[in-house]
């Protein structure tokens, strides 16, 4: 075990503690902890079954970066990203080492953020309990054992559930705390049991050290076909970033956060950390084999106590339950966690309001609109009589994930798009018909086969019309999908009602993009939609 027990342990942080230290456990021995210490179940088919209490999602609004001379100009301030002070993240850290000192038991795994060698960052994870310090074993990439011995960590994660924050003497919201030191490289998490805060926290930090370094993070899932051209996929949740680019005929390279460097898009994950609500084993086999094996940490399922049975229908403990497994667990899936640089881009939105078409492709100036713009819409809930969709417009597709300003992000992609040639789509897999209430959903069937045409270069033969609206191209027809679809508007019974609708929705992006409207050039500008009423 001695080798497993890197030279530069926690005293050389400055952390005492008189708790027996587990170090980089393996799978099955963070299982048996979990176990006996009464953390979670083992459910019939192997998986560790744990509750995760009171915050079955992340805590958005309890999230602080530590506001000193190394963020003040480079963070992006505002409603996603909250200001603490360094005096507040001092009483919070001492607060912190306070209670590591009398902890009985700690787990600690050093682990990579990131699968290109040359864009990783060392982060070491301690965590109170056994499955936490699993779930994160899980997520990131796991350093060959033979480098865990020179292992020193760039960042630090604490993550310390029993933690109670005080909001006058550690200058957060509530008894909840996630706070982030970019010049300190600590992260801070007390008072959630929800692991997911730890993965993100994760993201984040390389969100913030990339770009300078002219590589593109993104919230995104990404795959590749035969012929080795990677896809990537942006898209908010219930889009269908996972199940769309979870293909048993291409390879899966990753399923949430990647980069894209000079030669490679490279996970920055080892696993994957899926919905498992209503699960489908027909839609989406790979996953729910996965629901099956040991190894695999299944958050707020719930499990029948005598039979330990899953029901994954059952949403009575969280509507978000959630799964994390290793990414090997897919049978297609890189096995280096890479692919080569994108020669595809989709944007995936879930148009409640039935106005975008099912496929559009995109210049370079109108994929870096629609990416600051990150939009999907979302039906306004399941009250009898509740018609209207919802607008959700989340920047770069992952707003409380990116510290620094939208444009940061916009830019490094319309450049990367450019020098790539990149074929970019935009790709609606919401309403059709109508919006939500009187039309229907895309049917799936339609999305793929778009998709593939997209994903093969084939779609780039067709002939396209340009949206009136939105001003990109929209193919008139593609085999194998029923051409009527391809115009939103003509499938409207009420052909006003999809203008007044169409003007709308073209209001929401303008009063969305406002924001960013002094941040570029006049070519993005210029992609805004604008409404045009079309002959009835």
């Amino acid at each position: 075990m001695s080798h497993r027990i890197p030279d530069a342990g926690l005293e050389t942080q400055g952390i005492e503690t008189r708790a027996t230290l587990h170090w980089n456990l393996v799978t099955a021995r963070l299982t048996e902890a979990a176990v006996a210490r009464g953390e979670g179940k083992l459910s019939a088919d192997g998986p560790l079954v744990v509750e995760t209490g009171a915050h079955t999602g992340r805590s958005a609004q309890d999230k602080f970066i530590v506001r000193d001379a190394e963020t003040e100009t480079t963070v992006w301030w505002g409603k996603s990203n909250k200001a603490m002070e360094p005096a507040h993240f001092a009483a919070l850290k001492a607060d912190f080492l306070t209670a590591l000192k009398g902890k009985s038991d700690l787990f600690v795994q050093d682990l990579y953020g990131g699968s290109q060698p040359g864009h990783r960052v060392r982060v070491r994870v301690i965590n109170e309990l056994a499955w936490h310090n699993l779930f994160i074993r899980t997520m990131l990439v796991r350093p060959e054992e033979q480098d865990l011995k020179g292992f020193a960590p760039d960042y630090t994660i604490i993550d310390l559930p029993s933690f109670r924050a005080d909001p006058a003497r550690h200058g957060c919201r509530s008894e909840t705390v996630i706070a982030v030191n970019m010049t300190e490289k600590l992260i801070l998490i007390g008072g959630t049991r929800y692991a997911g805060e730890m993965k993100k926290s994760v993201f984040g930090i390389l969100n913030y050290l990339l770009p300078p370094t002219g590589v593109m993070p993104m919230h995104c899932s990404a795959n590749m076909g035969g012929d080795g051209r990677t896809a990537v996929f942006f898209g908010l949740s219930g889009t269908g970033k996972t199940t769309l680019s979870a293909d048993p005929k291409r390879t899966l390279i990753g399923d949430d956060e990647h980069g894209w460097s000079d030669d490679a898009v490279f996970n920055f994950e080892g696993g994957c950390y899926a919905k498992m609500i209503r699960l489908s084993p027909e839609a989406e086999p790979e996953i729910f084999a996965t629901t099956k094996r040991f190894g695999t940490v299944l958050e707020n399922v719930v499990m029948d106590e005598v039979t330990r049975q899953l029901d994954l229908d059952d949403n009575s403990l969280a509507e978000n339950s959630r799964g994390a497994y290793p990414i090997d667990f897919i049978p297609n899936a890189s096995k280096d966690n890479m692919g080569g640089t994108p020669r595809s881009i989709v944007m995936l939105t879930a148009d409640a309001y039935g106005i975008l078409p099912p496929i559009a492709k995109l210049t370079p100036d109108q994929a870096m609109y629609h990416f600051l713009s990150g939009y999907t819409a979302r039906v306004a809930g399941t009250e009898i009589g509740v018609t209207e969709p919802d607008a959700t417009f989340s920047t770069c597709f992952g707003a409380p994930f990116m510290p620094r300003h939208p444009s940061v992000y916009g830019n490094l992609l319309k450049e990367r798009i450019a020098k790539g040639g990149v074929d970019c789509w935009l790709v609606n897999t919401g309403w059709t018909g109508g919006k939500y209430g009187t039309g229907h959903r895309m049917p799936i069937k339609a999305t793929r086969a778009l998709l593939n045409a997209a994903l093969d270069g084939s779609l780039n033969d067709a002939e396209f019309r340009t949206d009136p609206n939105f001003g990109f191209k929209v193919p008139v027809a593609v085999p194998g999908v029923d051409s009527a679809i391809l115009d939103p508007r003509a499938t409207w019974a009420d052909k006003a009602d999809y203008d007044a609708t169409a003007e709308k929705l073209v209001d929401l992006f303008n009063d969305n993009f406002a924001q960013f409207a002094e941040h570029v050039d006049q070519g993005v500008r210029e992609a805004a939609p604008k409404a045009v009423k079309a002959d009835a």
